[in-house]
């Protein structure tokens, strides 16, 4: 049996920013930005926030943190693997970590041939 690949990851330096975050405001959330007002970002919320809908798909969770996105969304990410970083910078105005004066950032790489049927026979995408 083949392992089913995760669809998003964190970076180190994203897990120490979240649980920074979790210590300050309790449980958080992720959601994908659309690119709306604050560009394409990952957007963090503390959990329950952000009101999700029957559009939003979850891909997972990095640090305990469950990560969405909208579905529509999905279909233009769904071959590929997010991995959830930070920068120095100011990202999303609304997102959490920007009075730290850092930012979240997606990097992503496509999946192998072999991660994304693991993914379609697991139903994920």
């Amino acid at each position: 049996m083949k392992l089913q690949p995760q669809q998003v990851l964190a970076t180190d330096l994203a897990l120490a920013l979240i649980d920074r975050l979790k210590a300050r405001h309790g449980d958080l959330m992720f959601h994908q930005s659309g690119g709306c007002c604050d560009g394409s970002s990952p957007m963090c919320f503390p959990r329950g926030e952000f009101l999700l809908g029957e559009n939003d798909v979850q891909l997972g969770e990095i640090g305990g943190t469950p990560f969405y996105m909208s579905r529509s969304q999905f279909e233009y990410w769904k071959h590929t693997q997010l991995t959830v970083d930070v920068v120095p910078g100011r990202g999303g105005m609304f997102s959490l970590e920007g009075p730290d004066g850092l930012r979240f950032l997606i990097r992503s790489r496509l999946f192998t041939d072999d991660e994304y049927a693991a993914l379609q026979s697991a139903g994920r995408v």
